[in-house]
Parts: structure tokens; C-alpha cells; sequence
């Protein structure tokens, strides 16, 4: 991931800007994009602010405070999907968010659905048909001899 422009460049920037510069004529003067110093310059104007935002994903989840109410649905019903649980954060919470959201939300708290428990390997009786070439004991079309 790549790093923010230092903080002493930003304020040359804006400093340039709020002398009378344009953000175009500031961006080819400090050698930046004119994009980064048209966002840098909107934002100062905006907002105030200066500094570089935070990079990264966000540590924290918008489905954080609801928590309770999602380790409840899953224990009220054990085969809810995540799609069924984005109706009901719908409906019932007035939350939107997408199923990849809550399977982020379930897979940082290691929680896991399996929808069907692994069974076991039969040892009993074959699973399968053999598979061999025409004429082999292996062969499903093999001739009974006798």
C-alpha cells in the first residue's frame, strides 16, 4: 500500500492556495497531481482540515453495536442465511448493509456456519462404482464367468 504525501507538503500546498494559487498552478509547482491537490484544497475548504485521513481497512464494523441482536439470531435459528440475516438487519434495525459485511463481521469472531455435519466414510459397502477397462474384475460391464 502506498504512504501519504508528508504533512509539511500538504500545508506548502494549501498555504500556496490560500496565498492566491490555484490548486492546478500548486500541483505542477510541488509536483503532485492535479487530482490530489484539487481533493487536498476541496477538503481544506470543507472541513477545515489538513492533515492526511487515516489508510486501511476500518478496524471497526457499522454491525459492532449490534452484536447481541446477531449471535441471538443465529442461536434462534441455527440454519439462518446471511442473506435471510440482511432482510432482518433490514427490517427490523434499518441497517444496510451488504452479506459480505456480515461475513466478516462472523469471520472475526471465528464463527463458522456448516450447513451439513461431515459424515463419515462408509466401510461397509462401496460408494462408488469401480472403474477399470472392458473385460477387467474392475470393469462395471465386466461378464459374470460361469
Amino acid at each position: 500500500m502506498s504512504r501519504a504525501y508528508s504533512t509539511d507538503l500538504r500545508e506548502r500546498v494549501l498555504d500556496a492556495v490560500a496565498a492566491g494559487s490555484s490548486a492546478r498552478a500548486s500541483a505542477a509547482r510541488f509536483g503532485i497531481g492535479v487530482a490530489t491537490a484539487v481533493r487536498w484544497v476541496r477538503r481544506w475548504r470543507e472541513t477545515g482540515e489538513r492533515g492526511a485521513r487515516r489508510q486501511g481497512y476500518p478496524k471497526r464494523s457499522i454491525l459492532d453495536p449490534h452484536e447481541g441482536y446477531l449471535l441471538a439470531l443465529i442461536e434462534d435459528e441455527v440454519d439462518v442465511t446471511l442473506d435471510e440475516m440482511r432482510e432482518r438487519l433490514r427490517a427490523e434495525r434499518g441497517i444496510e448493509v451488504a452479506r459480505v459485511t456480515i461475513w466478516r463481521f462472523f469471520d472475526r469472531r471465528r464463527i463458522t456456519f456448516k450447513k451439513s455435519p461431515g459424515t463419515q466414510r462408509n466401510r461397509t459397502a462401496r460408494t462408488s462404482v469401480p472403474r477399470g477397462k472392458p473385460g477387467s474384475r474392475a470393469s462395471p460391464i465386466s461378464t459374470l464367468s460361469g
